[in-house]
């Protein structure tokens, strides 16, 4: 019998896109779970995507909070992590549950990539993945699984300001294996058009580094509030 996959989505303000995304993943994936944990959204988007998700869940405006409350109402034998702004395989499921089929994997997760012509975008999702894999680090825009078993031994998501994807991924990779698929995750390049696509390519990388070396997550999270935010509107 296969695993049942259960898709946990963080959210907070997303109306513009949330209800393309979900409909896409309805389409994509159908057949899993999908709980959608909204941080206090205010501008609907909770109740666009109560018509389009299994669950929505509202949760105080912390990403690891978001995903934990969502696991814990979630029934998958497999949990996937999804941001709202990517577009998945149309195999994924079949993906996760090859990978999975070996009861020595614990988790997995997907390679990225930056739709567009920008070689700074080219940087970014090739290059990046093997430096992330010598530094032993992923972020949640990979779309992490794993087992129900293992995130639940592990604690979960650190409820940390950031870091809290590469923060689990480590201690997954210590805990046991984890592979990953050559398939493509197809990520939007808004943000880097809101802030510009080298700035945030070297922020991205400068706290990469830093979280690297141990620096604290309150620390980061200053740095990525200051200099990876969009502008105020």
């Amino acid at each position: 019998m296969k695993p049942s996959i259960s898709i946990i989505i963080p959210v907070l303000n997303e109306a513009i896109g949330i209800r393309s995304f979900l409909e896409h993943v309805r389409q994509n994936a159908t057949g899993a779970e999908i709980v959608v944990a909204d941080g206090g959204s205010t501008d609907g988007t909770d109740s666009i995507a109560s018509h389009l998700a299994d669950q929505v869940l509202i949760t105080r405006p912390n990403r690891a909070v978001q995903m934990n409350v969502g696991v814990a109402a979630s029934s998958g034998d497999i949990l996937w992590f999804l941001h709202a702004d990517v577009r998945i395989p149309s195999d994924a499921l079949k993906t996760i549950q090859e990978i999975m089929s070996d009861k020595e994997v614990l988790a997995g997760f997907f390679r990225i990539r930056l739709p567009g012509s920008n070689p700074v975008y080219r940087l970014t999702d090739s290059f990046a993945h093997y430096l992330g894999l010598v530094f032993r680090m992923r972020c949640g825009d990979h779309g992490l699984f794993c087992r129900r078993s293992a995130f639940l031994e592990l604690g979960g998501f650190p409820e940390v300001p950031l870091m809290e994807d590469a923060e689990l991924f480590r201690k997954l990779m210590r805990y046991g294996r984890v592979r990953w698929s050559q398939d493509r995750l197809t990520v939007s390049p808004r943000r880097y058009q809101q802030i510009g696509a080298m700035r945030l390519t070297f922020f991205y990388g400068f706290i990469g580094a830093l979280f690297a070396i141990g620096v604290p997550s309150s620390t980061l999270a200053r740095i990525y509030t200051r200099y990876c935010q969009p502008p105020a509107k």
